[in-house]
């Protein structure tokens, strides 16, 4: 949620940036108005207390001496007066609600991101060589298949298209490099979590993900209840609506969860394999801090991201995203991409976000500063590992045998140095 007092200040930084989004700067002008309009009532609202209570006072002093006829005029006055104090506070109200609303609209403040829409990404590096093979490379679900790790098939069958089963080595496979990015995010000082995977609606709207992308989100109607398509919304809820401490540094967890994303709008994409699913598990680091200090974790979280890779072995490069292709509570955000053979081109493994005080002033979570005064925290996230890493790490890592070499980090959890095809 945008800051006021900023947005009073600074309402040609907030216009810039909707507009470097690609979203509607008008609202700024919207926001500005109706914020007037309530302090306005605020102001109006208590003069009209004032007035009533003075007039209150008096009332009973003059009603000693006054006549039948002018106590019921004195009456008639005192309730005139506090009909109005209820009609301004009413509008106050509905002031307050309009002012609610319009900030909801904002998305946070782009800071630094190149301006654009989801192409006009800048690439910041470049780390490892694609690799050229000597033998035709197969696509992560052939290899897969002849492996024994995944099963689409079944998944489709059991619960439709797009879901799948994780299979022998393919379930120890994530479950390594989940393990790994858990060792290592604990490593970093991050508290390990199991958070919910359904949360409230107002959790869910804290944490910015019931805007323009609320159709990516499955809801159960009954319960009323989200499920949600990354732990950092249960871990932004985590501490909703307290003062936490941050005298020793930022607090930092890593939530383990599977995770839920209805795709839509994605028909005909990716649909083949992995890459693109209903459900999947993911380690995702958390971090609550002092803003001033949110830009240098920013770079900590993406250092962690670029060891976890390095780990698994597969090349890769790093993305500053444009504003136009940002979440609406990220001021900005980095990608990393790994290179996959078979579709010559790099996708997406792992983001991470500063959402700077966004979400947190949504959802009520404050430190004290040195003068013991509440400030709104920042809070920022990246994913450490997750199910779609499989594809880069199946196709890079083949052999033209058929088998995939398992990454030299990964070994101890699964106990195999190679993956080998199944006999049939």
């Amino acid at each position: 949620m945008i800051d006021l007092k900023f947005l009073r200040e600074n309402p040609d930084v907030v216009r810039d940036s909707q507009r470097t989004r690609g979203e509607d700067p008008s609202l700024v002008d919207q926001l500005l108005e109706a914020d007037q309009r309530r302090r306005d009532l605020i102001a109006a609202a208590d003069t009209a207390r004032g007035e009533a209570k003075a007039y209150s006072r008096s009332m009973g002093k003059q009603m000693k001496d006054a006549t039948p006829e002018e106590r019921e005029q004195l009456k008639a006055r005192g309730k005139e007066l506090a009909e109005a104090v209820k009609k301004i506070e009413a509008d106050e109200k509905d002031a307050e609600q309009d002012v609610h609303d319009l900030q909801f609209k904002i998305s946070n403040i782009v800071t630094g991101a190149p301006a654009g829409g989801e192409d006009d990404f800048v690439v910041l590096e470049h780390i490892g060589t694609p690799r050229e093979f000597d033998f035709e490379p197969k696509d992560h679900l052939e290899l897969g298949e002849s492996l024994g790790l995944i099963d689409m098939e079944r998944g489709a069958k059991v619960s439709g298209a797009r879901f799948y089963f994780l299979t022998g080595d393919g379930a120890l496979l994530q479950l390594a490099m989940l393990q790994l990015a858990a060792r290592k995010a604990v490593e970093h000082g991050f508290q390990l979590m199991i958070p919910p995977v359904l949360v409230r609606p107002e959790i869910m709207a804290g944490t910015g993900f019931l805007g323009a992308h609320a159709d990516e989100i499955y809801h159960l109607d009954e319960d009323d209840l989200f499920l949600v398509g990354t732990s950092e919304v249960a871990l932004a809820g985590y501490h909703s609506d307290e003062i936490i401490d941050l005298s020793e540094g930022p607090v930092k967890y890593a939530g383990w969860s599977s995770c839920f994303r209805r795709e839509a709008g994605s028909y005909g994409k990716d649909t083949r394999g992995i890459l693109r699913v209903h459900q999947f598990d993911k380690v995702e680091m958390f971090v609550y801090a002092k803003p001033e200090d949110a830009e240098e974790i920013h770079q900590q979280l993406l250092a962690m991201e670029k060891d976890m890779l390095a780990a698994v072995e597969v090349p890769y490069r790093v993305i500053d995203v444009a504003g136009g292709d940002l979440g609406s509570s990220a001021s900005r955000k980095f990608d990393t991409e790994a290179w996959v053979p078979t579709q010559n081109t790099y996708r997406e493994l792992t983001s991470t976000s500063n959402c700077t005080t966004f979400q947190a002033r949504r959802l009520k979570t404050r430190y004290r500063d040195e003068n013991g005064k509440a400030q709104t925290a920042a809070t920022l996230n990246g994913t450490l590992a997750t199910t779609r890493w499989l594809v880069a790490i199946l196709e890079n890592n083949q052999q033209a045998d058929g088998s995939v070499v398992v990454p030299e980090a990964l070994r101890p959890f699964i106990g195999k140095d190679v993956l080998t095809p199944k006999s049939k």
